[in-house]
């Protein structure tokens, strides 16, 4: 007597969208190419390596939780959370000692926000992901 197994095989279709997501989310445009949209992958990689490292090259600090009143907290909270949402990057920012100098000008001001804007539009690509992993869009 042949042995079945309780679980069929799941098929594309069926299969959850978290992994793509996670993959977007560590390494940008991990997700789309998973999914087997090349140039679509191709595109975010390119588009947030850069913007991310126009960033770093204008010296853009990147933000630390912490600071004195809650405006403040929550400010350099939402920061975080975009340079975070980098993934490998900022990992490797981070890993590799990268400390911009705390001086003020106009230069690391709007580094910071490339290195922000990067993230930002990481997560839209998260976003675009899921969509296109639970065929919400084609």
């Amino acid at each position: 007597m042949p042995v079945t197994s309780s679980r069929a095989a799941v098929s594309p279709s069926e299969r959850s969208p978290y992994l793509p997501v996670a993959l977007a989310w560590l390494i940008p445009g991990a997700g789309h190419f998973l999914l087997g949209r090349r140039w679509r992958a191709a595109i975010i990689f390119f588009s947030v390596t850069l913007m991310f490292v126009i960033g770093l090259l204008m010296r853009g600090p990147l933000f630390k939780i912490g600071g004195a009143d809650l405006l403040s907290r929550l400010i350099q909270f939402g920061g975080f959370l975009g340079d975070l949402a980098c993934g490998f990057l900022y990992f490797l920012t981070v890993w590799l000692g990268y400390a911009a100098p705390d001086i003020a000008g106009h230069n690391p001001d709007y580094g910071s926000k490339f290195l922000v804007a990067a993230g930002l539009l990481n997560v839209l690509a998260m976003v675009d992901v899921y969509e296109i992993a639970t065929k919400q869009k084609e």
